[in-house]
């Protein structure tokens, strides 16, 4: 499942960062790709440390515009 680009501790941290108008992208490690537009799933945080949060985001031009 992709990740944020910043490596965020909780979904509400991703959710204030994208609130304040920060430019949040998404990437896919080591396989697959994210759309620039639509909606795909995040999670964090990042690997090694387990997975505690699960997020559906809209992308907007390679942006998080919006998290469900």
């Amino acid at each position: 499942m992709p990740y944020a680009s910043r490596d965020f501790d909780t979904k509400k941290q991703l959710i204030e960062a994208v609130a304040a108008g920060k430019k949040i992208s998404v990437y896919q490690p080591f396989m697959g790709e994210v759309p620039m537009n639509g909606q795909t799933s995040v999670e964090g945080p990042h690997y090694p440390r387990p997975h505690r949060w699960y997020a559906r985001v809209t992308m907007q031009d390679g942006y998080i515009v919006k998290v469900k």
